[in-house]
Order: structure tokens, then C-alpha cells, then sequence
């Protein structure tokens, strides 16, 4: 297993520093934050910008979640083709949605330009890559799904994959120049910097352990001292514990794993070269990325299983091994895995559990825009805006079918990929 005290390759990395201090006894506030990665400190940000007095409770460290493991991919949309969004939430609901979604890399680079947040921006698009024929045929149908909404990406054949990823292994590709990559944990961080200079509190090692109404406010009982709010956000997505109830059984958790190679140099140069991040379509999909040191960034669907050495860095070496087989052996010095949020049909959830009481869950691998906008979209609500001005319809918290069944499922197939594929 990888060693906790380092989140990832981007918590040692990241040129924002980190931020926070322990909350000192009892307080009371507009909007209690339980969660400080991205939608807890957009919460905040936007909530405090609009002059609520904003406190983040954050039990670990400031992205100590999802948010500081993720991969930096800064897609547009949702996990799906717009095609079948369409069909599932009809078009009335579904456009608004896929267009707001669609411009969110957009609003997540503008805050960081307004923020000036050090976090490695690159606005050159992202590259889904087909693993396969049929994976290409799926890129032309979300290639025509996004051309009926008016949106343009580019539909690459297979020597144009080549000559922008380096590598002859894709039967085609998708690029999508909206979106783009960042450091997630420089993000994560300038939000929080942001949030402070807006007015915003944030309290680190702060654990919610108990939520309870009086009929006009909540109070938070944490390990630090007692918060008052009018609001609480539960902001914990895949992270979420046992603090409400049901909550945590509403999604199936999916770890997604990474490991950094060492600063590879001129040898990788030909790798990525416009910095884009990619992402392949096959169903255990695995990611690749640059940073600006030069380092690879590989990951997929699973745990990790080894650190930096044993089956997890076995798959990477083979994988860099089958893409780029002139780039040699490479050496990898930080491994870490993360969890997404997956609900059944791929769409988030926003929650009101109770009343002033919010918690929005299942990204479905899309936390960085739906973080951003979800923080954006409550603290509208919070301050005045209609209810049916959020992304999607408030919802009931309902039990994820078969949760237990499929976590098992899932772990079993993307370990024994790792096997395979590492052979």
C-alpha cells in the first residue's frame, strides 16, 4: 500500500503551499463545509465571496480525498456520450446540463488566471483514445453527439493519435479542446487560498463526528470544538463516513490508481508533446499525463498493489513498455490510488437530507468541473437563487443496488487486469 503521509506525486510537487490550522473551541458561521477538496472550498469560495461567513471542516488535510489524488484531467461533459444523458434525464433537463458541463474547463481555467493558482495549467485539450475498432466507433458517436448540440471536437485518425500522444498503439481518438490538464492538488490548494482571502474559514484535522438540528441551526460536533451553522454542505463525495445516515451506501466506490515515473527528460519529450491528458475507452480504462517536470503520470481503474514496486508497477512498466517501446525502462517514484464516486446510471446527485442540509455525491470520475460547479450552484442556492437553477433536481438519498456485490466485482476484475497485463 502507499504510504499515507504523502498523498501523491502532486502533494510534494505542488507549488501551492499547504494551508489550514486546527480549529480553536466553539464558533458559529453561515455554512459549515464538511469536506476541503473541490467542492467544499468552491463552496466556500463563492459562498464567502457572496458575503456568507463560511467554515471548512476538513478531517485531514486540505485534499486529502479524491480531490489531491485525482489525475488533473479537466474534462467537459459527463461520463457519457451527450447522446445518453439525453435519453436518461430527457432533452428538457439534459441540455442545460451537458452545455453547463461543457463549459466548465472554461470556468475552472478562469479561476485559476483570477486566483493566479499555481497548479500547471495547460488549456491544449484532452485525447480519448480508442483502445480498439469499436472503441473508435464510439468516439464517432460522441463525436456527432456533441456536433447535434453545436459543439466541435476533433475526430483524429490513427496517425494523427500517433503523432500527438507518440504512440502507434491507438486506432483513433477524440480531442476535445475545451478541456485540459492541471496539478489537482495545486488546484485544490489555490481554491482554499482563494476561499481565505474571500473571508473563508478552514480547519484541518477537524473530524465531524455528529450532525444534530434545533429546528433553526446545525451544530456540527467535531474533535476540535462545536460549529453553529444556519447551512451544512457535506462535501465529502467518495469520502463520505458513516456522519448521515445512508449516505455512503447511495454510490458503489471505484479506487483509480497512479504511479509518477522520475523526470524522464529528452527521451519523453516526443510523449504528449502538447501537453495534452489522455484517457482510453476501453472498459477498464487507464489514463496518461505529463507534468512540467517531465515526469509520466500513468493510472487506472484498481488499487494499488505494491507501491512503487510489486503488480501495480509491473502494469505500468508494461504499459509504457507497449505504448512507447523506444522510451526504455523507466523507474517510478511515487505511487498512490484514490476513489470515485460511481452511481448506476453515471449522472450525480445533489441531496437535501433535511432542511439547509446539502450533499452532493457521484462524480463519476469528473470531480474537478463538478466540484467547481457544484460548490458555484449551492452557494447560489444559499444565497437566494430558485432551486431549479441547480445542475440537477434535488433527489432522495436511495441505497446503490447491488453496492457490495459490485465493489467486490470490480476489485476481483481490476486486480486480475493488473495481473494480465503485467505479464
Amino acid at each position: 500500500m502507499p504510504d499515507e503521509t504523502t498523498i501523491s506525486v502532486w502533494d510534494t510537487t505542488s507549488a501551492e503551499p499547504d494551508l489550514g490550522k486546527g480549529l480553536n473551541g466553539d464558533t458559529a458561521c453561515d455554512v459549515a463545509i464538511i469536506g476541503g477538496g473541490y467542492t467544499g472550498l468552491s463552496t466556500a469560495l463563492h459562498a464567502a465571496e457572496k458575503g456568507m461567513n463560511c467554515h471548512v471542516l476538513e478531517a485531514q488535510r486540505i485534499g486529502h480525498g479524491g480531490s489531491g489524488r485525482n489525475v488533473g484531467l479537466v474534462n467537459a461533459g459527463l461520463w457519457m456520450p451527450p447522446q445518453d444523458v439525453q435519453a436518461i434525464l430527457g432533452e428538457a433537463k439534459s441540455v442545460p446540463l451537458i452545455k453547463a458541463l461543457g463549459d466548465m474547463p472554461e470556468y475552472v481555467f478562469s479561476l485559476i488566471e483570477k486566483h493566479q493558482i499555481q497548479c500547471e495549467p495547460h488549456r491544449s485539450g484532452t485525447i480519448h483514445a480508442a483502445h480498439s475498432p469499436s472503441g473508435f466507433r464510439n468516439l464517432q458517436r460522441r463525436a456527432e453527439g456533441w456536433k447535434r448540440l453545436g459543439v466541435h471536437v476533433d475526430l483524429l485518425d490513427a496517425s494523427d493519435v500517433a503523432e500527438k500522444t507518440g504512440s502507434n498503439a491507438f486506432f483513433g481518438g477524440l480531442l476535445d479542446r475545451r478541456a485540459g490538464t492541471i496539478d489537482p492538488m495545486g488546484y485544490t490548494r489555490g481554491l482554499g487560498r482563494a476561499a481565505l482571502s474571500a473571508g473563508a474559514r478552514i480547519s484541518v484535522g477537524t473530524k465531524a463526528q455528529n450532525l444534530s438540528h434545533d429546528g433553526t441551526h446545525w451544530t456540527v460536533s467535531t474533535n476540535q470544538g462545536i460549529v453553529t451553522a444556519k447551512y451544512v454542505v457535506l462535501a465529502t463525495n467518495a469520502y463520505a463516513d458513516d456522519l448521515w445516515p445512508g449516505l455512503r451506501q447511495s454510490y458503489t466506490s471505484i479506487p483509480f490508481f497512479q504511479l509518477s515515473t522520475q523526470p524522464l527528460g529528452a527521451p519523453a519529450n516526443h510523449i504528449l508533446k502538447g501537453n495534452q491528458g489522455l484517457w482510453d475507452t476501453a472498459p477498464i480504462m487507464f489514463s496518461l499525463r505529463r507534468d512540467n517536470q517531465g515526469r509520466l503520470i500513468i493510472g487506472s481503474m484498481g488499487a494499488i498493489h505494491g507501491d512503487t514496486t510489486g503488480l501495480s508497477q509491473r502494469w505500468a512498466a508494461k504499459t509504457l513498455h507497449r505504448l512507447f517501446p523506444d522510451l526504455g525502462p523507466v523507474e517510478f517514484e511515487s505511487a498512490w490510488h484514490g476513489q470515485i464516486a460511481m452511481t448506476s446510471d453515471h449522472i450525480f446527485r445533489i441531496h437535501r437530507p433535511a432542511e439547509n442540509l446539502f450533499a452532493p455525491v457521484g462524480y463519476n470520475g469528473r470531480g474537478i468541473i463538478t466540484g467547481t460547479l457544484f460548490g458555484q450552484a449551492l452557494s447560489d442556492l444559499m444565497t437566494g437563487a430558485p432551486e431549479d437553477t441547480l445542475p440537477v433536481p434535488i433527489s432522495d438519498i436511495q441505497p446503490a443496488r447491488f453496492r457490495t456485490v459490485k465493489t467486490n466485482l470490480f476489485q476481483t476484475a481490476f486486480t486480475m487486469n493488473q495481473f494480465w497485463k503485467s505479464l
